[in-house]
């Protein structure tokens, strides 16, 4: 019996009376889905069987490698026995075949793939305030800061030109505060004080040029197979904040690129969140509702998303009302709150006649999982105990070689590998604090010689207005580099120097 199909992802085989294969309709991928299960019960290799069935029809997929355990995709299976064993217990057979996935490796420390970017302003104060830990005052702060910035045409590109900004409000803050609402420099020293944390986790490498252009993820090779993305998350994973806001930042960037999609026969692409609780632990209330706003409505836009987490209730119930498709591995029931647990996953899938959905939960076997997809209407299908097909691509981790060898042959290295710095904020700034020393150091030499020509001043020990606010940037560039950035934009940029 040929069991792979080109419309479906053949995910294995069903235990019971009547065993029958299990698929996943494609048309139904980007009806987002979820997979759970304790740990060591099976979630990667079910992860990989999907992303392997994706990519082998042409759809591309983008996965966060926390365990370091999924990169085996660019190599072919090496077939060992309990995966041949498990292919004739299914009876896959012949039809069982070993083949890698095209495979890119990224990493946001550029190490272990090619560097990921994005830009200050493309992040935006909600997303970058949820990395720095921020709290609604300080959050309040961060808003004026990007929407000041973005008044005066002023890029903020990395974080070298956020601190610079964030001088000239501490130094501008009554003229800003009257605008805007009270901006103190408690909340400013708070905030660049968790800048200069993110910057010493390796964090400054996620902002910056070039920035990630989302559409290369969305590639196929030469044969039409789905690129598989690789994001190396092990080191991430130590700054659990910043890898969950970057999940978020694409999955937002995709809502807004991509135009709606309507019906298809398979989605535009598939997200795979693993460690999902991640995304919702001490998340405030309007980044929940963001992350629930986009789920929703990026299906319209043909994108898939999948969570992978241990237990079903890590996902907020808003969020878990939307993942149609379902594939539930072993869970423990050694405590009272996990018992509930397994009732409440329980109640969540369509009955079967044969067994206690409840039951079975605790008594899964490595490899096997409670499975139901959506059907021909979008209806889920009745919850079926599935053993899971064996995968194509290698299981574990791959070598280092192989790993270069991907890296090195990939198409993305020259447009990411180097990074970039275009003129900013910071080189803007910096220019007009050089030409304001300039100015004046060449007012005092006047003085000086008493030669200023004909439109000299009248001889007066007394200050204009206007030198006294030269005077006040000279004194800021006499004592750093930060500070002299900070004056003179204070007196270029917002008016109080006027010529």
């Amino acid at each position: 019996m040929t069991k792979l199909r080109e419309d479906s992802i053949y995910v294995g085989e069903s235990v019971g009376n009547e065993p029958a294969p299990q698929y996943f309709p494609l048309k139904w991928g980007n009806r987002h889905g979820l997979i759970a299960g304790a740990t060591g019960t099976g979630k990667t290799v079910t992860l990989q069987v999907l992303a392997e069935g994706f990519s082998d029809a042409g759809v591309p997929v983008f996965m966060a490698d926390v365990k370091g355990d999924l990169s085996g995709l660019c190599l072919p299976s090496e077939k060992e026995d309990f995966l041949v064993k498990r292919s004739e217990k299914i009876g896959l057979n012949e039809e069982y075949q070993s083949r890698a996935c095209p495979v890119t490796f990224w990493d946001l420390f550029g190490e272990q793939g090619h560097p990921v970017r994005t830009t200050i302003s493309e992040i935006g104060p909600l997303l970058l305030a949820r990395i720095l830990e921020l709290n609604d005052t300080q959050e309040g702060v961060l808003n004026i800061a990007f929407r000041v910035a973005d008044e005066q045409g002023l890029l903020l590109l990395d974080l070298k030109d956020l601190r610079a900004f964030l001088n000239v409000m501490n130094e501008q803050r009554a003229e800003i505060s009257a605008t805007y609402g009270n901006v103190t420099p408690q909340s400013i020293a708070t905030i660049q004080r968790a800048l200069l944390n993110l910057e010493s986790q390796g964090g400054e490498k996620f902002f910056g040029e070039p920035a990630l252009d989302l559409r290369d993820f969305m590639r196929t090779d030469r044969d039409g197979y789905g690129m598989v993305n690789i994001l190396a998350a092990d080191r991430l994973m130590l700054s659990p904040r910043l890898y969950a806001t970057f999940l978020l930042w694409m999955l937002s960037e995709l809502f807004e690129e991509l135009p709606e999609a309507g019906d298809a026969d398979r989605p535009k692409m598939v997200f795979f969140f693993d460690e999902a609780h991640l995304l919702f632990n001490d998340a405030p209330k309007s980044l929940l509702e963001k992350v629930e706003q986009v789920v929703r409505l990026i299906r319209s836009k043909g994108v898939g998303v999948f969570f992978v987490t241990q237990n079903p209730d890590d996902i907020p119930e808003t969020v878990l009302g939307q993942l149609g498709n379902r594939v539930q591995h072993a869970l423990r029931a050694f405590t009272p709150r996990q018992q509930k647990a397994i009732r409440q996953a329980a109640e969540t899938y369509r009955e079967n006649p044969e067994f206690n959905v409840a039951e079975v939960i605790t008594d899964l076997g490595v490899g096997e999982a409670l499975v139901s997809t959506l059907e021909e209407k979008g209806q889920p299908s009745i919850v079926q105990r599935t053993l899971i097909r064996p995968p194509s691509a290698k299981l574990g981790a791959a070598s280092d070689s192989a790993r270069k060898t991907a890296l090195s042959s990939s198409l993305m290295g020259k447009k990411y590998d180097q990074t970039v710095d275009n003129e900013s904020a910071y080189e803007i700034l910096q220019k007009r604090a050089e030409k304001v020393a300039k100015q004046v150091k060449e007012q005092e030499a006047v003085k000086q010689t008493g030669t200023e020509g004909p439109s000299r001043r009248p001889a007066s020990r007394r200050q204009t207005p206007a030198e006294a606010a030269v005077m006040s940037v000279v004194r800021s560039v006499s004592t750093s580099v930060g500070r002299q950035i900070s004056r003179e934009i204070i007196r270029g940029i917002m008016g109080a120097f006027k010529r």
